[in-house]
C-alpha cells in the first residue's frame, strides 16, 4: 500500500519563499513520473508540475519560472520549491503519481498566503 505524505506548508507574505517535500513509501517510487498538485476548497484539484523519472519538467503556466519541482530518488521524496508566492497560490498542495495517480492521496500541506 502506498503511502504519501506531504509536509513544509505554512503561512508566507506574498513574494516570500516555501519548499514542500513529499514522502513516498510502498512503492517503486523511481519508475514512475510525480506531480504536484493543488486544491482550494470549492474547485477541482489543479495539476501544478510534473517530473518524469528521468528529471524532465513541466508547469501549469500560472506557476512556470516561479515554482521548481525536484526529486531525490534515493530518498523516495519528490520537492517543490516555490518562490516569488502570490495569495492566488493558496491551497491545499498534494502530491502524486503521473499520470495515474494512486487512489490514496496524502493529507496535503496548507499553503497560504497572505499579508
Amino acid at each position: 500500500q502506498v503511502q504519501l505524505v506531504e509536509s513544509g506548508g505554512g503561512l508566507v507574505q506574498p513574494g516570500g519563499s516555501l519548499r514542500l517535500s513529499c514522502a513516498a513509501s510502498g512503492s517503486i517510487f523511481s519508475i514512475y513520473s510525480m506531480a504536484w498538485h493543488r486544491q482550494v476548497p470549492g474547485k477541482q484539484r489543479e495539476l501544478v508540475a510534473v517530473i518524469s523519472r528521468g528529471g524532465s519538467t513541466t508547469y501549469a503556466d500560472s506557476v512556470k519560472g516561479r515554482f521548481t519541482i525536484s526529486r531525490d530518488n534515493a530518498k523516495n521524496t519528490v520537492y517543490l520549491q516555490m518562490n516569488s508566492l502570490k495569495p492566488e497560490d493558496t491551497a491545499v498542495y498534494y502530491c502524486n503519481r503521473h499520470p495515474l495517480p494512486y487512489n490514496d492521496w496524502g493529507q496535503g500541506t496548507q499553503v497560504t498566503v497572505s499579508s
